[in-house]
């Protein structure tokens, strides 16, 4: 009978060899590098925390790094052949990898939005690399007691960063899934807290009205209490005292554009004879 994890070792050398490097890896991952030696050079394992953290790093289960060589190298094959894009926007993402990584985290995003007038949005994001490409999930959580209303909507996409701008391309999950786009400004010498641009999206609390609005993303770094991330996700007056200066200014400097109501054309009216 094998000893358990005894592949361990050998196929995280393999996954490690798709990357660009191991210390890129490592500062994607936020594992320090000397640590993460011990791992390829079989002589500890890592905990159950850094095992979930490499497994989802190449889009894997823990106990993939367990099959035997063949196995595993299949899988990883596999997962990867999935995460490539294919058809016209094979080579839009992720564009500049290497200046794209340093966004890699958690953040605050913030928005004004149709679907609540006289509110800004607070929701929640994430970027992580995953074979190659940039992964971006955001989720919004709200309640509105007063209306009766509790709203949770999911999104999944990509990220790229081309002209010196971040560009994520999202889906929202469900059965009548809609696209959002958004184009943010990369962090300013000095400035490394916030990114700022505009967001697009359609508001499902007004007929689908498409509109743009601008956005404010918060860094809050690689590793965050996730409790506390989700938390904060809702709705705030714009006197709150949550709401950081840079956030309000930027956002309260223009309201949000919509597109014009379509309305039915009207029959031609024609001279009486």
């Amino acid at each position: 009978m094998s000893k358990p994890w005894a592949n361990f070792s050998s196929n995280l050398k393999l996954a490690c060899s798709t990357h660009r490097s191991v210390s890129d890896l490592c500062r994607t991952i936020g594992i320090n590098r000397q640590q993460f030696n011990r791992y390829l050079n079989a002589g500890t394992l890592p905990s159950a925390h850094n095992l979930l953290t490499i497994a989802a790093a190449f889009g894997l289960e823990p106990a993939d790094f367990d099959l035997s060589s063949g196995v595993f190298r299949s899988k990883l094959s596999e997962r990867r052949r999935q995460t490539a894009l294919q058809g016209p926007l094979a080579d839009a993402f992720p564009g500049d990898l290497h200046a794209l990584r340093p966004y890699l985290g958690f953040y605050q995003a913030w928005h004004t939005s149709l679907s609540w007038p006289d509110r800004i949005v607070c929701a929640c994001a994430h970027l992580r690399e995953n074979g190659g490409q940039v992964l971006v999930s955001s989720l919004e959580r709200i309640e509105d007691a007063e209306n009766g209303i509790v709203q949770r909507s999911r999104y999944t996409g990509l990220a790229a960063y081309r002209h010196q701008r971040i560009f994520l391309t999202e889906l929202t999950r469900g059965d009548a899934p809609t696209f959002g786009q958004t184009i943010l400004m990369p962090f300013e010498t000095y400035q490394r807290r916030y990114l700022r641009g505009v967001t697009m999206g359609i508001s499902w609390r007004n007929n689908n009205l498409p509109y743009a609005t601008r956005t404010v993303w918060q860094y809050l770094g690689k590793r965050v209490n996730k409790r506390s991330l989700i938390s904060r996700c809702g709705i705030y007056a714009p006197n709150s005292a949550a709401l950081p200066t840079a956030v309000l200014s930027f956002l309260t400097e223009a309201q949000p554009v919509a597109a014009a109501s379509v309305q039915a054309p009207r029959p031609d009216r024609r001279a009486p004879p």
